[in-house]
């Protein structure tokens, strides 16, 4: 027998510095802190989150990624730019945060990883639709909302 996995519920990220790691991903995205030392802290969006716990020592990623859902993709772009931040070549939006941590930004309405319409609504983003791509790949996998769902 063996659990059956659920979803992720948090990453790990290890920066240099936690009051500067806030700062560097408040410019780009909204999220709640909790729990916060000089040690580590906590972000919140919804229902998951992102710890970051300080390293000195950091070494940069190169294959290994977090993946970010936003309702802007293209607003993350240009904060970016308008940030100095290089993006990495290729098909996705990814660039490396000052420790060297790889981030994808992806379209949240794109792909299948979706949020509970309570989560959503919660979050205040309740607006949010799937797009017909996205929901066909849901409804192939048996993973589609019900005819009278939203999202």
């Amino acid at each position: 027998m063996k659990a059956n996995a659920i979803g992720i519920n948090h990453v790990a990220l290890e920066v240099g510095n936690i009051d500067e790691a806030l700062k560097f991903y408040g410019n780009f995205l909204n999220f709640e802190v909790h729990e916060k030392n000089e040690m580590q802290a906590f972000i919140y969006f919804g229902d998951q989150f992102i710890n970051f716990t300080k390293n000195d020592n950091r070494q940069p990623d190169q294959k290994r990624h977090i993946g970010i859902a936003v309702d802007n993709k293209e607003l993350v772009r240009q904060t970016l730019e308008q940030m100095g931040i290089k993006l990495l070549k290729g098909p996705f939006l990814d660039f490396l945060d000052p420790w060297g941590n790889r981030v994808e930004i992806t379209t949240y309405i794109n792909i299948q990883y979706t949020k509970a319409d309570h989560v959503l609504q919660g979050m205040g983003l309740g607006h949010l639709k799937k797009t017909e791509q996205a929901l066909a790949e849901l409804n192939a996998r048996g993973l589609g909302p019900k005819k009278n769902e939203n999202s």
